[in-house]
């Protein structure tokens, strides 16, 4: 079965995207991966309306990529916090790889305006694609595509 002959029905790629592939949910995801938890400073920082922020915040706790933690600061109701799971961690190299990609090709003359460092020896981080047989990186030539386990012929 080729390519176009393979169903995209149950497309994980389609799926990862319905929950992560907005703009604004990335945007969120960035910020929480650089410490953001609270939805005012989301809002703020990353410039949405309440209503859009809200929404892709419940999306992206109903989909299990971010938790909310309860917290009160004195005098006040309890609130809620944001933080990363487990699954939401998981996509950390997606987020390397987009930024590495967009410092490549559209970062300011002067360079890209965030650096993500190793915190052991300071060398910059970047996502590569490695062969899970021990052969080292790989390039999209050496690499291929077939249908899975889980792959349906199209109609």
């Amino acid at each position: 079965m080729t390519w176009l002959e393979t169903s995209t029905e149950n497309c994980t790629v389609q799926r990862a995207l319905d929950i992560v592939g907005e703009k604004w949910s990335l945007l969120v995801l960035r910020d929480a991966m650089n410490g953001v938890r609270r939805f005012d400073d989301f809002r703020r920082h990353v410039g949405l309306s309440e209503a859009v922020l809200a929404d892709r915040l419940r999306k992206l706790v109903g989909s299990g990529v971010l938790e909310t933690v309860p917290y009160r600061e004195p005098g006040s109701r309890t609130r809620h916090e944001y933080r990363l799971t487990r699954k939401g961690w998981d996509l950390w190299p997606v987020m390397i790889a987009l930024k590495q990609w967009g410092d490549h090709y559209t970062a300011d003359p002067g360079g890209p305006p965030l650096e993500v460092r190793h915190r052991d020896c300071g060398e910059h981080v970047e996502a590569v694609i490695v062969c899970g047989g021990g052969h080292g990186t790989l390039t999209p030539r050496q690499a291929y595509t077939r249908p899975g386990a889980s792959a349906r012929r199209a109609n």
